[in-house]
């Protein structure tokens, strides 16, 4: 027999799918909700991590309940690291930027195979359309290699992080570990998404002709809003080019 919170999660999930509440609308407060539904707070909250969970409502702190409003996909081109032209030029697409210096920790440290504690600089990008969020990456780059104008507001290093896309000197490969998986509370917190919502990850290490590390990128998006699009090229056998 359905419980409560579900019957409570069904007549919202109606009421917001036959657009009795719009998008972007406003829910009534947790509390006028109890009270409607004639149930304790703790139920009321069930019944909207549901529709949480299923990417219809969203919980903006200090704010209240959102119905989300229908959201396009984003394309991420595999092999660069960089999202699709189309979509890093999408006008109501934009990205926010915080750029620090952090020492190594040990998950970084196995990355970019430096010493523990080595400087590197981070940029935090998150971007967004129409203020909601749709990826998260924190790119890291050891500080010697670091850019010229990279910590401060050097518009075309701005432009490469926007995009997601390799900041640092020309790699000589790249390779990019993808797999979904739950988000991390911080990943949750910064998408605005359920615990239960899978997210897709890309671990993409960019290295020089030595060997050398000179990236690392840990981006994260919503699995049900991003494509990942991959292309792989045909490499001739050199005994082949030699016949």
């Amino acid at each position: 027999m359905p419980s409560r919170h579900h019957d409570i999660a069904d007549d919202l999930r109606h009421q917001i799918t036959t657009g009795r509440i719009k998008p972007g609308e406003r829910l009534p407060s947790e509390a006028g909700l109890a009270s409607r539904y004639k149930v304790s707070t703790v139920t009321l909250r069930r019944a909207l991590a549901v529709l949480q969970g299923e990417g219809l409502v969203e919980k903006i702190h200090g704010r209240g309940n959102f119905v989300r409003r229908p959201r396009r996909k984003i394309m991420y081109v595999g092999g660069w690291g960089t999202l699709d032209p189309w979509t890093a030029a999408e006008p109501t697409l934009r990205v926010t930027v915080r750029t620090t210096t952090v020492p190594a920790s040990v998950q970084l440290t196995a990355l970019l195979k430096v010493p523990p504690g080595s400087p590197l600089v981070e940029h935090s990008c998150l971007s967004l359309e129409q203020g909601a969020p749709h990826g998260l990456a924190r790119i890291y780059i050891p500080r010697d290699l670091t850019p010229a104008g990279a910590l401060h507001d050097n518009p075309v290093c701005r432009g490469a992080v926007t995009r997601f896309a390799v900041l640092g000197p020309s790699p000589a490969t790249i390779r990019e570990t993808v797999c979904a998986r739950s988000p991390t509370p911080d990943e949750a917190s910064a998408l605005r998404i359920g615990t239960t919502t899978a997210v897709l990850a890309i671990t993409r290490i960019a290295t020089d002709s030595t060997g050398r590390v000179i990236e690392a990128a840990l981006l994260a998006f919503p699995g049900n809003r991003v494509d990942a699009v991959f292309t792989a090229h045909h490499v001739l056998d050199e005994r082949q080019t030699q016949e």
